[in-house]
C-alpha cells in the first residue's frame, strides 16, 4: 500500500557495485520500499565479474552513474576502501572506518557514507535487546571486522579483544579506531580462552560459515550460556556457530539485522524518506535465502 504522505510519484535510481553481486537482496528491498512509497525505485547491479573488470574501473563506473543521473551507490566488496578516494566528502562514521558502502550524488558533489556499522550496531539492538558489551570478543578485523568494532564501541564497549589470521590487520583496526574512542580498548587477542572467560559476548566478522565456506571459526566449547553470540553472516541465517552457540543456551544475533539496516540506511540516503523498518525486515524474510548484500 503506498504511504499516504508520499502522493507525488518519482523516481529514484541507484545501483551497487561490487563482485560477484548478480544474488544480492540489496535491490529487491530498495525496489520494494520505494514502491510502498510512491517511489519508482531502479536498482542497478554493476558487477565487476559480469563486466570483466576490476576494482581499478571504479572511478570511471562512479563518473558514469553520476553522469547518468543516479541518486547514489552502494559499495561493496572490494572497492569499500578504494572508493573513498572517489568522494568529495566523507560522513564523520566513514572517516573514521576508512571505508564506505554508500556514496549520495548531491548538487554535483559526492558524499561517502558507511552504513555497515549502524546496520549491525541497530541489528544488535534489536535482536540481543539489554545484552552487556563492556568486554567482547571480535573475530575478523577486515572491512566487516572495523564496522563491528566501531559499532560495539559506540554501544559501550569498554574493551575489545581482537583475533584475526593476519596479525597486521588486527593492528591497522586497532591503530584506526583507537583515535575515535578514548572510552575503548581494542587489543590484539592472543589467547581465545582466556579472552572469552573474561568476555560478555562473541561477534563474529568472517566469512566462516557462509556457503562456500563451512565451519566454525572458534571451539563451541568455549562458549558459556551467559555469553552472547553476534554474527554478520546471512547466507545461511543460522550459521554453524550460531547453532552451537544456541544448543549452549547462548543468546543469538544473526546477520539479517544489519544486512537489513544498512539498506534501510542507504534508502534513506537515497530518497530522503525513512523507511518502514519493520517493512523492510518483513520482505527481506520473504526473499529466502540470499546470496550477498
Amino acid at each position: 500500500m503506498v504511504s499516504q504522505t508520499q502522493t507525488v510519484v518519482r523516481t529514484v535510481h541507484a545501483g551497487l557495485i561490487g563482485s560477484g553481486i548478480q544474488r544480492s537482496r540489496t535491490p529487491a528491498m530498495h525496489v520494494e520500499e520505494g514502491r510502498c512509497n510512491g517511489i519508482e525505485c531502479r536498482y542497478d547491479l554493476i558487477d565487476l565479474d559480469v563486466l570483466g573488470v576490476g576494482a581499478d574501473a571504479l572511478p570511471g563506473l562512479i563518473r558514469r552513474a553520476q553522469d547518468d543521473g543516479f541518486a547514489g551507490l552502494n559499495i561493496t566488496h572490494p572497492c569499500k576502501q578504494a572508493a573513498t578516494h572517489e568522494v568529495d566528502e566523507l560522513s564523520e562514521h566513514a572517516e573514521a572506518l576508512g571505508a564506505i558502502n554508500t556514496i549520495v550524488f548531491r548538487d554535483g558533489r559526492r558524499i561517502g557514507h558507511n552504513t555497515d556499522w549502524w546496520g549491525f550496531a541497530s541489528g544488535f539492538r534489536r535482536g540481543l535487546p539489554g545484552a552487556h558489551v563492556g568486554n567482547v570478543v571480535l573475530i575478523g578485523a577486515g572491512g566487516a571486522g572495523v564496522a563491528v568494532a566501531h559499532a560495539l564501541a559506540t554501544l559501550g564497549a569498554q574493551t575489545i579483544r581482537v583475533f584475526d589470521i593476519d596479525p597486521q590487520r588486527t593492528a591497522r583496526l586497532v591503530a584506526q579506531l583507537a583515535p575515535h574512542h578514548a572510552a575503548c580498548r581494542f587489543e590484539a587477542g592472543e589467547d581465545m580462552a582466556q579472552a572469552l572467560r573474561q568476555a560478555d559476548g562473541l561477534a563474529h566478522a568472517t566469512p566462516t560459515g557462509m556457503v562456500g565456506h563451512p565451519g566454525l571459526p572458534i571451539d563451541p566449547d568455549l562458549l558459556e550460556q551467559r555469553h552472547w553470540v553476534a554474527e554478520v553472516v546471512y547466507f545461511p541465517l543460522e550459521t554453524a556457530l550460531l547453532q552451537a552457540a544456541g544448543q549452549r543456551g547462548c543468546r543469538v544475533a544473526n546477520g539479517g539485522g544489519m544486512a537489513v539496516y544498512q539498506a534501510v540506511g542507504a534508502f534513506e540516503l537515497f530518497t530522503g524518506i525513512a523507511p518502514d523498518v519493520e517493512r523492510m525486515i518483513r520482505h527481506f524474510g520473504s526473499l529466502g535465502e540470499g546470496g550477498g548484500i
